[in-house]
């Protein structure tokens, strides 16, 4: 499964993964959402996310949401 990576352009730090290269399934409110990147079954994640737990919130919501920290 690819898993495609967004960002939203209305809230600082916030990204997420959809199971769709439109990002149909993301939250308008938490958006415009902007298209980052699209990771195939052989690839990580970022910041060593679990993938089976993405997977899981994926198939249950349509999407997992993240928020980068903020630099100290």
């Amino acid at each position: 499964m690819v898993i495609y990576v967004f960002e939203s352009t209305g809230r600082d730090g916030l990204r997420a993964f959809a199971g769709d290269r439109t990002g149909s399934s993301l939250p308008a409110r938490h958006g415009p959402w902007k298209a980052l990147a699209n990771i195939s079954l052989r690839q990580r994640l970022p910041h060593a996310l679990d993938r089976k737990v993405v997977e899981e919130a994926m198939a249950e919501h349509g999407f997992q949401m993240w928020r980068l920290k903020k630099a100290s």
